[in-house]
């Protein structure tokens, strides 16, 4: 054993020297710092622009003093963290490692998952959202009643929400997982039946059905009970510019949000996970190509007259191609479904203009009638019920393969929004990063939304803690390449795979018809070709890139 002096003067023993070999920012990692820190008081300017002490190690581990020990003890490093603090609280007040704006899904994926990964815990983080998120985070509603804006979460989507915490989070009485689905071409009715063969074991969830209020709530109570996060809700982002050089600190290249609070936010990295109409995304000149459907989904929450054709134990879910845009009744809990139908911005009017018994006649329908019988329905201003009783009287119908009978819709909860592909050209920026619907917007036909998003959260995530494990800049694109390269490609084969199927459903007539049944017919006889389908569905798959 010998003995090891502090720049300070402080005598340690070899036991207690402990390099660090990760700049996690927190404080035990700090035992020992390499170099000395001579011009510590004197050059206040560049460390007021440090706020955790992984920031802090790296910094003293690039001075050095000839003739001065090397080393600096941990109660040293405590001593200088403290006089930082005092010295700079004021100036740091609005400087942060990473700001999100945007409390969706995807935003508060990822700062769970910096907040829960002790590497990445240390960092100096804020949320900027214009919703109240208390109120999110108190979500609650009757067992019988559910959000009309629901999300199909994969399993791998689910592991990983279990992984960051926030799983357990969630209302589990309002989540339902489902194990088959069927989906059938609404003109020739060829059909594909997603299911396990008999002697799969293990879990055999295909995915699992939730209000994305519920998933919100869960993230927010996850991140209240893991803490350190400045939370800006109820606030708008007013403008996005660079900051400034003075004296004492330089952002001329670093991101400053104006809130409408009168705030001001420094961004080593801001993330925008902003939605479709980022103002992140614009203010990193991130040109967002695509195009409209001239489609929108009506959604609703549906009583069903029992709990399926699976029991309670097994559900199913639907899926209809009409040449309008598919028709999907997804399991809920108990004997509740909610419903998402794509059709033409017209018929979505009418749909929301009937009357209950008229909206429950035409969701029956879209399930049961020919494309024609659904289409001359689509003319009439009310009496679908009637009608879809005189025509069921003359149309076979194989009740097992069809979901059950709508018996109810629940008040309020019809509604539309238009269907649109958006794909940002890049995800990143000089300090900008992009996750969710700001970097991405896809047709819900596969439901695949909200898992991209928590794709997207998980490989930033990653991306964030390599660059501070190996003493890296996170905001820089540099640091940021391996999350754009990642996620965009990935991201655009599901946008084109969705935007095929749309355009493939679409034709009425021709050749194509014929062919796109045989495809279909084909890949249901071929075990092996739709279990590698559904483990690409599920999230569970090999990745193709």
């Amino acid at each position: 054993m010998y003995t090891q002096v502090c720049y300070n003067g402080c005598s340690i023993d070899d036991s207690d020297i402990k390099l660090p070999t990760t700049y996690s920012g927190a404080p035990h990692y700090a035992t020992l710092v390499p170099r000395a820190i001579e011009r510590w008081r004197h050059d206040l300017s560049e460390e007021l622009q440090v706020r955790s002490s992984a920031t802090l190690i790296e910094m003293l581990a690039r001075r050095s003093v000839i003739g001065k020990p090397g080393f600096v003890c941990q109660s040293c490093v405590r001593q200088y963290q403290f006089q930082l603090r005092q010295a700079s609280t004021s100036a740091q007040d609005n400087i942060y490692d990473v700001v999100c704006v945007g409390g969706g899904p995807a935003g508060l994926s990822l700062l769970t998952a910096l907040r829960t990964n002790p590497i990445t815990a240390g960092l100096r983080v804020a949320l900027v959202e214009a919703q109240d998120l208390s109120k999110t985070s108190s979500f609650s509603l009757p067992p019988t009643q559910f959000s009309n804006r629901c999300s199909s979460l994969t399993p791998a989507s689910a592991q990983y929400l279990d992984k960051i915490g926030a799983w357990r989070h969630l209302q589990r009485g309002r989540v339902q997982e489902y194990q088959e689905m069927q989906v059938w071409d609404g003109v020739t009715g060829a059909r594909i039946e997603f299911d396990w063969p008999p002697n799969t074991t293990g879990d055999k969830t295909i995915a699992y059905m939730t209000e994305n209020l519920n998933l919100t709530s869960g993230l927010l109570k996850r991140l209240n009970e893991l803490g350190g996060v400045d939370v800006f809700d109820n606030t708008k982002v007013e403008s996005i510019g660079l900051g400034k050089e003075t004296e004492e600190l330089d952002l001329s290249e670093w991101p400053v949000v104006q809130l409408s609070g009168g705030q001001s936010l420094a961004a080593r990295l801001l993330v925008g996970a902003d939605g479709a109409n980022s103002p992140v995304r614009t203010f990193a000149g991130i040109n967002n190509r695509g195009w409209d459907y001239g489609r929108h989904g009506v959604v609703a929450t549906l009583e069903l007259e029992g709990e399926g054709w699976g029991g309670q134990f097994n559900k199913i879910a639907y899926q209809r191609f009409l040449p309008t845009g598919p028709v999907a009744m997804l399991p809920m809990p108990g004997k509740f479904a909610t419903l998402v139908w794509s059709t033409t911005p017209e018929k979505a009017a009418l749909l929301k203009s009937l009357s209950p018994k008229d909206f429950i006649a035409m969701v029956n329908a879209a399930f049961r009638l020919s494309p024609v019988d659904i289409g001359f329905m689509h003319t009439q201003q009310n009496n679908q019920d009637e009608e879809l009783s005189w025509r069921l009287q003359h149309t076979s119908v194989d009740a097992e393969a069809l979901p059950q009978t709508v018996v109810g819709v629940q008040e309020g909860s019809i509604a539309s929004f238009p269907l649109k592909l958006r794909h940002a050209d890049t995800y990143t920026g000089e300090r900008v990063a992009l996750v969710g619907d700001a970097a991405h917007t896809i047709h819900p036909l596969a439901g695949q939304g909200l898992n991209q998003g928590q794709g997207d959260a998980q490989s930033l995530a990653k991306t964030i803690e390599y660059a501070v494990s190996h003493g890296q800049d996170l905001g820089t694109q540099l640091s940021l390449e391996s999350y754009n390269s990642e996620r965009y490609a990935a991201n655009h084969i599901i946008l084109n795979v969705c935007d095929k199927l749309h355009k493939l459903y679409a034709v009425e007539s021709g050749p194509l018809v014929p062919l796109r049944s045989v495809g279909l017919r084909a890949v249901n006889a071929l075990g092996p070709l739709k279990n590698f389908l559904m483990g690409q569905a599920s999230g569970t798959g090999t990745k193709l890139l």
